[in-house]
């Protein structure tokens, strides 16, 4: 199906639009480039399954097919659109973060934890040579009903390059509040309406930058000032537990447990549910002082051998480390029995593990929504 005839099926662009929360004029870019973005065809399939329509998710790749051919045809043959082989969801938006942050010269730059190599508003107005205020301008134009010639001819230009973006910009939910990323395709684009496309308000500045970061160039120079290696990238959400797992390695006495590894399957099942230990996230702490008063209870010296200390360091850039290296108590692995039933029966069946995640809540060190899911995930 062509996206004309996706849009269609739902009664036309105006109650589509209305449908999923967007404007007219965006619904209207993408039966102009019969393209509907990735994003948004999931919740579209998620709207045709509740007013009963029939759509697939290979509708979807046959329209993505459709427009690529209509360029062709037209001579834009230079054209070429990523075809996605499965529809996205939303939630590849909502996960993101920021791995890498810096700011050279009063340009700030980073990159995604999904590798998307981004400037910040203010470092692309000034790569643009434009005030900060013509960048955000463009992110209020963009979602207006209608069109306005410098979002159009922006759009155009990413069409060009095989780009459709909902938005210049991806919004990166943080605790301070919501942080703008632009996106190296958008910053090129925009970078290339103010070297060419903008009228009077052509840029010397923009001009002389668009040399310097035409192409992939502005990937790679954003990918080498923070010290990014895509081909070797640790996920920053997995981070904090590969640093932590690479300092504990064999920092155990033989014969003995620690507390940090034999709970790092709670660890892994939470981050496969989204959730990741950081500093604020530290539940060894937890479980090793309630283990502590139960090994006492128990007589556990006694029971099993003497317990001992070894030496724990966190990451330089935990605020624990500021005491490293720490001295936990390491076990005797006679009972490791006895810590696993009292780890399932106690500490989690028990509700230790939920009163330490409401506790952070308390603190501000965790909002409640984390809570809640890392109370259902381990109980599950």
């Amino acid at each position: 199906m062509h996206a004309k005839d996706i849009i269609n099926l739902f009664g036309g662009q105006t109650a589509i639009a209305a449908a999923l929360g967007k404007s007219q004029s965006t619904v209207s870019y993408w039966a102009k480039v019969g393209v509907i973005p990735a994003k948004w065809q999931e919740p579209i399939l998620n709207l045709a399954r509740e007013q009963g329509l029939e759509l697939s998710a290979n509708d979807f790749v046959t329209s993505n097919r459709m427009a690529l051919a209509a360029q062709k045809l037209n001579g834009g043959n230079e054209l070429v659109l990523r075809m996605p082989k499965t529809v996205a969801t939303q939630q590849q938006h909502l996960d993101l973060g920021i791995q890498k942050q810096i700011e050279i010269d009063g340009i700030g730059m980073g990159v995604l934890s999904d590798g998307t190599p981004f400037l910040t508003g203010r470092g692309l107005a000034r790569l643009c040579g434009v005030f900060h205020n013509a960048i955000q301008g463009i992110g209020e134009e963009w979602v207006q009903d209608v069109s306005l010639p410098r979002v159009t001819k922006i759009r155009d230009i990413l069409t060009s390059h095989g780009h459709v973006l909902d938005m210049p910009y991806i919004e990166v939910e943080q605790r301070s509040g919501t942080f703008f990323a632009y996106p190296d395709t958008a910053c090129l684009a925009i970078l290339e309406y103010y070297s060419f496309d903008a009228g009077p308000n052509i840029k010397e500045e923009a001009k002389k930058n668009y040399r310097l970061l035409a192409g992939s160039a502005l990937r790679d120079f954003i990918y080498t000032q923070v010290g990014y290696d895509p081909k070797n990238a640790l996920p920053e959400k997995w981070k904090y537990f590969h640093d932590r797992v690479s300092l504990t390695y064999n920092a155990l006495p033989k014969g003995t447990f620690g507390i940090f590894k034999e709970i790092a399957d709670m660890i892994v099942t939470l981050g496969q549910a989204g959730l990741h230990i950081d500093e604020t996230f530290v539940p060894d702490i937890s479980v090793g002082i309630h283990w502590s008063k139960h090994w006492g209870t128990i007589n556990g010296d006694e029971r099993f051998g003497q317990r001992t200390k070894y030496e724990h360091n966190y990451p330089d850039y935990f605020p624990q480390a500021a005491s490293n290296p720490q001295e936990p108590w390491c076990y005797p692995e006679e009972a490791l029995g006895e810590f696993r039933r009292w780890f399932r029966e106690t500490y989690i069946a028990g509700g230790r593990f939920q009163n330490y995640v409401e506790s952070k809540v308390k603190e501000n060190k965790l909002p409640i929504s984390f809570a809640q899911l890392a109370i259902a995930a381990y109980r599950q």
